[in-house]
C-alpha cells in the first residue's frame, strides 16, 4: 500500500478507493474517451490500486501498462480525461465530495521482477563440510 501515516488507511478509505477503482475499470472497458490512445486502454492498462487522502477530497489510480503502449503517454491520455472520470465517481459514489483524480503509474511488479531476478541470481553458497 502507498500510505504516508504510521497507522495506515482507514476502512473508509479502502472502501471508497476500490468503489472509485471499480468505477474506472467500468469506464475503460466502455472506451468511450475523447482520446484515441483510450479506445482500447481496457485492454493496455490495468488499474491496481486506488489510494484515497484522509479527507477523501485526492484519490490517486496506480495503473500497470500491459502491452507496448508507452507508460508516459497512456498516463497523459488519462489524466487528461480525469475530468470524465470525476463526472462519474460523482454520480455513482455517495460521498459529500467527489475526489480529485490522478493517475500514476506502478512499478510495484517491476520492482519485485527485479528483486526476484536479483536473489535468483546470487551466488550460491558454498557448502561446508
Amino acid at each position: 500500500m502507498r500510505h504516508k501515516t504510521p497507522i495506515g488507511p482507514t476502512q473508509r478509505q479502502l472502501r471508497v478507493g476500490e468503489q472509485i477503482r471499480h468505477i474506472i475499470v467500468e469506464m475503460l472497458q466502455r472506451g468511450k474517451f475523447g482520446d484515441p490512445l483510450l479506445f482500447d486502454a481496457a485492454h493496455a492498462v490495468t488499474v491496481s490500486e486506488v489510494t484515497v487522502s484522509p479527507d477523501l477530497k485526492q484519490a490517486t489510480a496506480y495503473i500497470i501498462k500491459l502491452t507496448g503502449t508507452e507508460m508516459g503517454s497512456m498516463l497523459t491520455a488519462l489524466n487528461g480525461e480525469a475530468f470524465a472520470f470525476q463526472k462519474e465517481i460523482a454520480k455513482r459514489l455517495q460521498t459529500r465530495f467527489t475526489p480529485k483524480l490522478r493517475f500514476a503509474g506502478d512499478d510495484s511488479f517491476e520492482k519485485s521482477a527485479r528483486i526476484e531476478e536479483l536473489l535468483h541470481n546470487l551466488p550460491k553458497a558454498a557448502e561446508e563440510d
